[in-house]
């Protein structure tokens, strides 16, 4: 699935060391939770696996594509296997929720019956039957975050990418997300995300890594983690969190 070894992104623009030796793996069927303070370089890791930026040094492969030396015309055929949902729901405000779906298929080319199944079975997935034809500006904040987890979930994608997705819900919106999400995690899929939701983190995932200015500071299976992190860093973040 992803895999890792001595990553190092710089910012140029800031000359900023956003990963300084970052070493990670992620196994299919792993539902792992990226945690640590603003900054610390939760969201350039996710950005690698979804081939947004390249790294500046080391290796990183996410699903058999070697992600250094990837070409750009490959990069489309990559995505495809990623799910990425964003925490802004990027949905197109002039289609509704049915087209919006439909719309991630058909860019890659999936016929028309296929689109005609696998929407309605996505939207009943997120829980969103019988809101089809709503506009994005009809929604809920948590319903446009679950219609950006349909389309991601509509191209069948071997891991899905969340990052920060209920940073700008509210708490009642937040659940509804996170219950998609938790029954998700019931599905096998494989999934990484980014949040601060760390309540949710310890009930849910298989895998925690905590990051900290560009590093590692800890991983490790999530009952491990948050029963007894190894990590005096780990510890205080946990404590303040």
């Amino acid at each position: 699935m992803v895999e890792m070894k001595d990553v190092k992104v710089v910012y140029q623009s800031s000359d900023t060391v956003a990963l300084d030796g970052v070493s990670m793996s992620i196994a299919e069927g792993e539902f792992v939770f990226l945690v640590g303070p603003s900054g610390s370089g939760k969201t350039t890791v996710m950005k690698l696996i979804t081939g947004e930026i390249r790294a500046d040094a080391g290796q990183i492969v996410v699903n058999d594509f070697n992600m250094r030396t990837i070409r750009r015309r490959k990069l489309p055929k990559m995505r495809r296997t990623i799910g990425a949902i964003f925490q802004d729901y990027r949905l197109i405000e002039n289609m509704n929720v049915y087209d919006n779906v439909a719309f991630a298929m058909r860019v890659v080319g999936a016929p028309n019956r296929e689109i005609r199944k696998r929407v309605p079975y996505v939207l009943e997935l997120v829980g969103l039957e019988g809101r089809e034809k709503r506009m994005p500006n009809e929604l809920s904040g948590g319903e446009q975050q679950r219609v950006a987890i349909a389309r991601a979930l509509a191209l069948k994608p071997e891991i899905l990418c969340f990052d920060e997705p209920t940073s700008a819900l509210d708490p009642e919106l937040t659940k509804e997300v996170l219950d998609v999400i938790r029954d998700l995690a019931g599905s096998g899929i494989t999934m990484v995300v980014v949040t601060h939701e760390l309540s949710f983190a310890k009930d849910v995932s298989s895998k925690a890594v905590f990051m900290d200015g560009g590093l590692i500071i800890e991983q490790g299976d999530s009952k491990d983690f948050f029963r007894s992190p190894k990590e005096e860093r780990t510890r205080e973040f946990l404590k303040m969190n």
